[in-house]
């Protein structure tokens, strides 16, 4: 699986859009712009994942499923990390996510 920082970045390339062009229509919490130089910085995996905020700005912008950035993040989606589920239906949905993963194309994310 490619790291968070190539998906942006490959995704970014296909979009046709240079960092600086991305990086303007990426906004913080307060509504300003992510620097270039902190795009670069996550191009290159030299930041940790951004906020949640900022991954549904990317996924959006960069049409990439949600989801398939915040499992590069090392987070569940908001739609399912607060539900009411037993221990045993979190090891199923695990368990069959395992399944899923292990049949397809580690570079699958990147090629739509």
């Amino acid at each position: 699986m490619p790291t968070f920082g190539e998906i942006i970045s490959e995704k970014r390339k296909k979009a046709g859009l240079s960092q600086k062009e991305l990086a303007t229509r990426v906004t913080k919490e307060d509504g300003k712009p992510i620097s270039p130089q902190y795009l670069n910085d996550i191009e290159r995996d030299r930041r940790n994942p951004p906020s949640e905020h900022l991954i549904e700005q990317f996924a959006s912008i960069l049409s990439i499923a949600p989801e398939t950035l915040y499992y590069c993040a090392g987070e569940l989606p908001p739609s399912v990390r607060y539900e009411d589920v037993s221990e045993r239906m979190i090891a199923e949905a695990f368990k069959e996510f395992r399944k899923v993963i292990e049949r397809k194309d580690p570079f699958d994310c990147c090629s739509a």
